[in-house]
């Protein structure tokens, strides 16, 4: 008859325990990165979302309120619009997540964050395209001045995603100033 040996019974380890460092909840304007500011950069870069945020709410309620002869042709791009800078807005956001700095906690520290955007004051479908067409060019502009910084700090997958927002704004300026020629 057989008769097993005494068995050895496994001690469980305890975990190693890593220290995960936490993200940076505001950006820090002192760290350098290969000649670049890292936190005024991605201060910027929140700034900018801040920016998109409002286009996307700009543009949504525009959508909402527009009218005119060529209303589904508008109220149809708005809407892409809309969607558009909700997407934007994520993509930038996640960006700077990506680099573990933290977003504003709410909208009021976004708000904060927001470097100021030209308002609609009227209800005329060309006044209301008007102010978001400036708004659009604005938002290309500051994409297209950030994106030398983004290479600068060694970040080249935000400064290509800038460029790439910088033809989805003009691109869209551009289809407005045409659809407001010909009112």
């Amino acid at each position: 008859m057989y008769t097993p040996g005494p068995q050895t019974v496994p001690v469980p380890q305890a975990p190693v325990v890593q220290e995960v460092p936490q993200p940076q909840e505001k950006p820090k304007t002192s760290g350098k990165s290969k000649g670049g500011d890292v936190g005024s950069f991605i201060q910027q870069c929140i700034s900018l979302c801040s920016y998109l945020k409002e286009l996307e709410t700009q543009s949504h309620l525009i959508h909402l309120n527009y009218e005119g002869g060529n209303f589904l042709g508008v109220h149809a791009f708005l809407k892409d619009q809309y969607e558009a800078h909700l997407e934007q807005f994520d993509t930038l956001a996640e960006f700077i997540r990506s680099m573990d700095y933290l977003m504003p906690m709410c909208g009021m520290g976004l708000a904060d964050a927001s470097p100021g955007i030209q308002r609609v004051t009227s209800y005329k479908g060309t006044e209301q395209l008007g102010v978001y067409y400036k708004n659009l060019e604005e938002l290309g502009m500051k994409a297209k001045k950030l994106e030398p910084i983004a290479q600068k700090v060694g970040a080249i997958d935000i400064a290509n995603y800038l460029a790439d927002l910088t033809g989805q704004a003009f691109k869209a300026a551009w289809q407005i100033k045409a659809t407001l020629r010909n009112n």
